[in-house]
């Protein structure tokens, strides 16, 4: 194993383990989507879906083109084998991992349902209400929970009722799971009608749950600082999380390294390698990331991996953005060298690029190279044409490099 890393060195460790130094697959079913989804531990769950929904797109960047419905089956079919939780933030897990939240959800039954002043001691009437009525009705949507007892008691926490708070803060306690969703929308149901009674009998202690995430975080991540791994949960506790790493150094797991480049405070950061983690003398990727993508989701990551200063702009007004909407990071080769705010026009089965920007050093492939992805991204969605806006460095190198697309002016809009 090796004690020190180059910058390079690192940034391929860190993309290999994500998947993305394979080809991808000639055909990609429910195999190798459970491949993906394992490999990087959780899968985040946004509802933007201007491009397509987020949770679709780090699977199409690891193993290509994929039926959408088959994933939606194999993530939210009654008793599917994985479940959604706060996991980083809200997220999809392996239903067998419930169990290694039960410390997260203890915090927040404390917090919210069972303190003095809690929201859900002055709304208790409201909690018991909801649990007779899951208990009665099974798997539940809000609105066919709300009904008289909602109306007209709308405000307060983002104007939802306090039925949909109810199933919110049950759902971060444990008490209440997601069994499924119709569109985007949950149905709602007590957790013994969506996780294995095994499961919930056999709850992790804290200790032993957190070096247990620890663990996978390190291994996503192949390698990665302390603030990485905490990252990758969410865990605030950076004392448990350096307990861990020291049991995972002692057991042989972790491997302590440093990093060219990584500093914290202007000395070197403390890092640790995976004992499975691979370093490939080259990657040879091409993909198309999402903003909550496990390779960027942690933007000082980010930063410290790709030399990417990374935020999204959906709330900034129009005007004022600099990069677009909702522009994607695209990975070439083992960095991240451009960034794309795509939108599908399904009306007109285009895909417009509104805005196209290059990052730092690119090979000189890339305007084929992107191209080339953001024609399979469009077979991928269903669009026949791609379209180019005016805005960006990089527009024109990907005009030129699509010589079937249209050309568009940008809608700041969206």
């Amino acid at each position: 194993m090796r004690s020190t890393l180059s910058a390079g060195e690192a940034r391929r460790i860190a993309v290999a383990a994500q998947g993305f130094a394979k080809p991808r697959p000639d055909v990609a079913g429910t195999r190798q989507l459970n491949g993906a989804l394992t490999r990087m531990a959780t899968l985040q769950i946004d509802s933007v879906n201007v491009f397509a929904r987020s949770h679709y797109l780090p699977l199409f960047s690891r193993v290509g083109a994929y039926d959408t419905a088959a994933l939606d089956r194999l993530l939210f079919a009654r008793r599917a084998p994985y479940v959604e939780y706060w996991a980083h933030v809200a997220s999809l897990i392996a239903a067998t991992d419930w169990r290694l939240f039960d410390f997260r959800m203890q915090e927040l039954r404390a917090k919210y349902l069972t303190a003095d002043d809690s929201w859900g001691q002055a709304h208790a009437d409201t909690l018991a209400w909801v649990r007779s009525e899951l208990a009665e009705r099974g798997p539940s949507r809000p609105a066919e929970l709300e009904g008289d007892l909602a109306r007209g008691r709308r405000g307060g926490w983002w104007e939802w009722s306090d039925v949909k708070r109810a199933l919110e803060l049950m759902w971060l306690s444990g008490e209440v799971a997601i069994a499924g969703r119709r569109g985007f929308e949950r149905r709602y149901a007590l957790a013994e009608h969506v996780v294995s009674a095994e499961v919930l009998a056999s709850p992790a202690p804290r200790a032993e749950a957190v070096r247990e995430l620890v663990r996978r975080a390190s291994r996503a991540y192949g390698v990665a600082t302390a603030s990485d791994l905490a990252d990758y949960w969410r865990i605030r506790d950076r004392r448990a999380i350096l307990a861990a790493v020291a049991d995972l150094v002692a057991s042989g797991e972790l491997v302590p390294v440093t990093v060219e480049g990584w500093q914290v405070g202007g000395r070197p950061a403390p890092a640790w390698m995976h004992r499975e983690a691979v370093l490939p003398r080259a990657v040879d990727a091409a993909a198309l990331l999402t903003p909550f993508d496990p390779l960027v989701w942690f933007r000082d990551r980010a930063q410290r991996l790709f030399d990417f200063e990374y935020r999204i702009e959906i709330y900034t007004p129009g005007p004022q953005r600099k990069y677009g909407y909702y522009s994607l990071p695209v990975l070439l080769g083992d960095d991240v060298v451009a960034r794309v705010d795509l939108k599908a026009d399904r009306a007109a089965g285009t895909l417009r690029v509104q805005s196209a920007w290059w990052e730092h050093d690119r090979p000189a492939s890339a305007p084929e190279s992107l191209a080339a992805e953001l024609r399979r991204a469009a077979d991928w969605q269903g669009l026949e044409t791609v379209s180019v806006s005016r805005w960006g460095d990089a527009v024109d190198d990907l005009a030129a490099a699509l010589p079937s697309a249209t050309r568009h002016e940008h809608d700041s809009a969206a």
